[in-house]
């Protein structure tokens, strides 16, 4: 697998060709943006390492010329950057990078970048690659793969059975049943955009650690915003991506208003966010954490119940409490290897 590596500083981009070689993948160097470009465009690299800043077109530049010009073949894009400004960051997933690396790189952090762009790769397809978006935030906070079936589960679960009340049966329909299935892992994805020294921290975050964490909502809604205005023209692909920004952006927001970011209040939160919030705390109760027991079903339902009305949706609720047999079976499944 060929990989661009664009970096003006020397000593750097040699350590990254050394890096890329010990992994086994073909190396291309490029010591500026424009002469990136035109080896993007020559050898057509399935990853791209870009420095933020670079002489004659900046990493920037070279992502959106990438991201204007690919066509079926995706290229999976890294940037490298000592800037760790939020602002920074976000404008970066905006134009189209996947990841990013924090200056000076770590060979193992780099392996697993590459590791897991390539996996994502593998989907071969643009429209379908989003949805491996999940995985990869799932990898930087070691959430499972169980997990993100889980949610997607319960979260059909319930939009089955809101679809029989008279207050939802003009809304969720089985195109909505099946986009909440599809977007529902989505909903952590702008964790990809957050910290790895918070992300995986071992116990209670401080509050300004928690106010960062609290941008994975703005991150990957905005990252989804952006698939949706360059993706697909499919109204299909169009209608699921946008359900899956909103699921991004509002599943921490809370009935009564005092959730986040926005502070959204009850039907103003979509009613995708809804369902996903309460399949997502469900789940979180039920899981086992560094920093916390395992709860019984019946302490979960115990919580859902004292919070209807304050942070669920009153119906999200009792559809939950009509289907509570499902949930419990499935949360009693054993972890896969």
């Amino acid at each position: 697998m060929k990989v661009l590596i664009a970096e003006d500083n020397r000593i750097a981009r040699m350590t990254l060709v050394s890096f890329i070689k010990q992994m086994d993948y073909e190396p291309i160097e490029a010591e500026d943006g424009l002469k990136a470009i035109r080896l993007w465009e020559k050898e057509q690299p399935s990853i791209v390492l870009t420095d933020w800043l670079m002489p004659n077109k900046s990493g920037t530049e070279v992502t959106r010329h990438i991201r204007d010009s690919e066509s079926n073949a995706y290229t999976y894009i890294i940037m490298i950057t000592s800037k760790g400004d939020q602002t920074d960051l976000e404008q970066g997933f905006r134009i189209g990078v996947d990841d990013y690396l924090t200056k000076p790189v770590n060979k193992q952090e780099l392996l697993l970048r590459m590791k897991a762009g390539e996996r994502l790769l593998n989907l071969q397809s643009k429209d379908t690659l989003i949805f491996g978006l999940a995985k990869l935030a799932g990898l930087r906070d070691k959430e499972t793969g169980d997990h993100l079936e889980r949610i997607r589960i319960y979260s059909k679960i319930l939009a089955e059975v809101l679809a029989e009340q008279e207050d939802f049966c003009q809304v969720i329909n089985r195109r909505f049943i099946e986009s909440i299935y599809d977007t529902s892992p989505l909903h952590d994805v702008g964790k990809v955009g957050i910290q790895d020294r918070i992300l995986l921290k071992n116990g209670k975050l401080t509050e300004e650690e928690f106010e960062e964490m609290k941008q994975h909502t703005v991150i990957g809604q905005r990252t989804l915003l952006s698939v949706q205005e360059n993706g697909s023209n499919s109204k299909h692909i169009q209608m699921t991506v946008s359900m899956a920004a909103e699921i991004a952006g509002s599943h921490h927001e809370k009935w009564d208003g005092s959730g986040y970011p926005l502070g959204l209040k009850g039907e103003d939160i979509p009613l995708a966010a809804r369902i996903v919030s309460l399949a997502d705390v469900y789940d979180a109760l039920r899981s086992i954490r560094v920093y916390k027991e395992e709860r019984s079903h019946e302490e979960a339902k115990a919580v859902i119940i004292k919070e209807t009305g304050k942070h669920f949706d009153p119906r999200v609720v009792r559809a939950f409490l009509e289907s509570e047999e499902k949930f419990f079976r499935l949360s009693n499944l054993p972890e896969k290897e």
